[in-house]
């Protein structure tokens, strides 16, 4: 064939040859009397210690520019403060339990927490460190009504300094929480050697001392020098009105009699208008060089200020002040006494490209505060650096050596062409999977530092896949063997070989022919009780197929119809796959889709996207990858009560492999892998095949339905001419 150019970590102590749980975080929530986490809209009030969540019937409006008021105010861990507002139906509500826990790529987790509810509630909780796509991972997590220690796991957590948040979702359950632990299941791994970057970080020598007086903020051949900047508002003006960042002053006190030199920004009032007031002023840890995905760095500095203040961390570029992205090392609260920070920054992949950290200095005070820092510390694993490749077998459990990868050496092609090759696995030994990287020394930073070819892996050397930067790629291929790999770094490709061992052969595509009829009901959205009594009817909006779609807030759900195409296994994050069915229903109608592990139990909204259903047969073919939020996953769920009206939804011949072809995701026949649930209330079940599903149907559509003359749904009370089952009555 022709050959295609297209184009955190602590100090690790030794732990023993077996892998154990270490505790790497806790909060006690009775050394807080407010909230002392970022509010998301909801603010978990405090009672003797205990942070109590009152559940989906209240919201909390922030005083400062309120316009609605209530007399119960709530007050943060911060003194800011909240209005309590009663509502008429549950609100969906979400917010932090933890935030700051020190985290590794690939790592895996328990957390345990002290928890009851005045009801049993599922609730589902964020593990993760961003909100973009692949930076959360949740799970569902069932709380009793006594207290007890409730324990749940995470694995294959990427990037630094995670959060929790806890989902109750519309739950209108009273959740207290007494204290969490996070505990990360460590294996043995070599020791590391860290390396400091950072020259002058205790502040001891002047810039004068050192050369570098007068170094402009943008002077990029020499900022890289200085270790801390400072922004204070109206000094250091630049030609656009704003205020530049400067090397940071330096400041002298005496401690029993021995003098000690530290940083210092004089912050003045901030008063840009808005949340850019945040930083108004700042400080920098410079770094001396940008930092890659998967990089590990160790983290220091004493810190103090003139009044206790909590202020946000970010990830600049070069040029202090030149954003990367919003998330760092955390919050960080300052008291009027000097504290150490001593944690660990693990480079994700948005955070590639780093130099320094930006404390924003008036993130939640406006006030004029002066910050100190000192013994700045900046320091880096030294690693191996050049390309490496390890693998594993997934059927015969041999494990991945990241300590031992093999490094690429100079070598040829079949074609005689120079490039970098590796021979992974043994007799005896055989490997089905590879991970290949540009790092070795410690595992998190080699997942970290990952390669991933972008096409299907082919047992073919003139078969050249184009690469890229990817953390925590481990790459499938076809078939158990020893296999050389080239690799060309020059034109970022690879290729691969199988000197020995068994391939597997793409299997073909048989259709499932069973025909799942799901006899979706109405879709119930009126509820009693509301507004004293009186009938509430929503509004309704149309969707793209001409099908009546329902708002939200009320009884009705978009999920109270629904089905499930289960997979015979869970599925990692980045696996793709290809599903094939067709389908046709008795009116046209739309669906959601979703990401589920067991039918029913939520992991992440998209899926396949929005599938339109008419009353013709159609075809549906897409490429689906596992999101990185669903890894685990089982199922694909389809939402059928997106539409109001009872309708009849068809799916046949459903065909659900791994893109390479290598294997079939459900049986050939039988409906083992199909679920419904018909109606709010309802269960999961399995399908039982046959013409229609009566035995697992709730076949109690609504009936005796009434409508005015608008074309809405009203009370069985309702005074006036109503339409039933298309005729017109008045009703006095």
């Amino acid at each position: 064939m022709k050959k295609l150019f297209t184009l955190f970590a602590f100090l690790t102590m030794f732990l023993g040859a077996k892998a154990e749980l270490v505790e790497v975080y806790s909060i006690d929530y009775s050394q807080n009397t407010g909230f002392p986490f970022y509010v998301m809209g909801y603010v978990p009030e405090w009672f003797d210690g205990v942070m109590t969540d009152f559940g989906a019937m209240y919201k909390y409006v922030a005083v400062e520019g309120a316009e609605e008021t209530s007399d119960v105010i709530v007050k943060t861990q911060q003194g800011v403060e909240y209005y309590k507002i009663a509502l008429a139906e549950p609100g969906w509500h979400q917010y932090f339990i933890a935030d700051g826990i020190p985290t590794e790529i690939d790592g895996k987790f328990k957390v345990v927490a002290m928890v009851k509810a005045s009801e049993q509630v599922n609730i589902n909780v964020n593990m993760g460190w961003g909100w973009s796509d692949g930076q959360q991972v949740g799970t569902s997590v069932t709380i009793g009504t006594d207290w007890q220690e409730v324990e749940w796991e995470y694995s294959g957590i990427g990037g630094a300094s995670c959060n929790l948040v806890a989902q109750p979702g519309t739950s209108a359950a009273t959740i207290e929480w007494k204290w969490v632990k996070v505990y990360q299941d460590k294996k043995q791994s070599r020791p590391v050697e860290w390396v400091e970057d950072i020259v002058n970080g205790n502040a001891e020598k002047t810039w004068a001392e050192m050369g570098l007086e007068g170094t402009l903020f943008n002077d990029q051949e020499n900022n890289f020098k200085i270790c801390a900047w400072g922004k204070e508002r109206e000094v250091n003006m630049n030609a656009e009105g704003g205020w530049d960042p400067f090397p940071a002053t330096i400041g002298e006190e005496t401690v029993n009699g021995q003098t000690n030199h530290y940083f210092i920004v004089h912050g003045k009032q901030a008063t840009t208008e808005g949340d850019a007031a945040a930083w108004d002023n700042q400080f920098w840890i410079q770094s001396p060089q940008e930092w890659k995905a998967g990089t590990q760095l160790k983290i220091k500095f004493r810190y103090k200020a003139s009044k206790s203040v909590t202020v946000a961390t970010q990830c600049h570029k070069q040029t202090p002040s030149d954003y990367l992205i919003w998330h760092a090392i955390g919050d960080i609260s300052f008291t009027e006494d000097w504290q150490e920070f001593d944690g660990t920054m693990t480079i994700a992949d948005d955070m590639a490209g780093t130099w320094s950290i930006a404390f924003q200095l008036n993130q939640n005070d406006k006030e004029a505060i002066d910050f100190y820092f000192d013994d700045l510390s900046w320091q880096h694993m030294k690693l191996d650096e050049g390309y490496f490749v390890a693998g594993c077998n997934t059927k015969t459990g041999l494990e991945y050596d990241l300590d031992n990868a093999i490094e690429f050496v100079e070598g040829v092609d079949v074609t005689g062409t120079s490039c970098l090759v590796a021979t992974v696995g043994a007799p005896g030994e055989y490997v089905n999977q590879i991970m290949v990287s540009t790092v070795r020394g410690n595992d998190a930073a080699f997942k970290g530092a990952t390669l991933k070819p972008n096409g299907t892996i082919a047992n073919d050397p003139e078969e050249w896949l184009d690469y890229t930067a990817s953390s925590l790629a481990k790459l499938n291929l076809p078939g158990e063997g020893v296999w050389k790999v080239y690799l060309d770094p020059g034109f970022k490709s690879m290729a691969f070989q199988m000197l020995e061992g068994t391939t597997t052969d793409p299997l073909p595509e048989i259709a499932n022919p069973t025909e799942i009829i799901i006899n979706g009901v109405e879709r119930d959205d009126l509820k009693d009780n509301l507004n004293n009594g009186e009938i509430t009817v929503r509004e309704e909006a149309d969707d793209p197929a001409g099908a009546t779609v329902g708002g939200t807030g009320h009884e009705g759900q978009t999920w109270d119809n629904q089905f499930w195409i289960v997979a015979n296994r869970a599925l990692e994050k980045g696996t793709a796959t290809v599903l094939k069915f067709k389908y046709m229903a008795s009116k046209e109608a739309k669906t959601t889709t979703q990401c589920h592990k067991d039918p029913g139990n939520y992991l992440h909204w998209g899926a396949i996207g929005d599938v339109v259903f008419t009353t013709e047969w159609q075809d549906f073919e897409q490429t689906f990858t596992v999101p990185d939020e669903a890894d685990g996953m089982l199922s694909i769920a389809f939402n059928m009560a997106e539409i109001k009206e009872a309708c009849d939804y068809h799916i046949k011949d459903v065909i659900w492999m791994t893109e390479d072809h290598f294997e079939t995701l459900i049986n050939t026949s039988g409906s083992e892998n199909f679920f419904v649930k018909v109606g709010a209330g309802a269960n999961p079940t399995q399908y039982e095949g046959g013409a229609g599903i009566s035995s697992v149907t709730n076949t109690n559509r609504v009936s005796n339905v009434n409508y005015n003359l608008a074309g809405q749904r009203v009370s069985k009370d309702y005074k006036g001419i109503v339409v039933n089952n298309g005729r017109k009555y008045i009703v006095k």
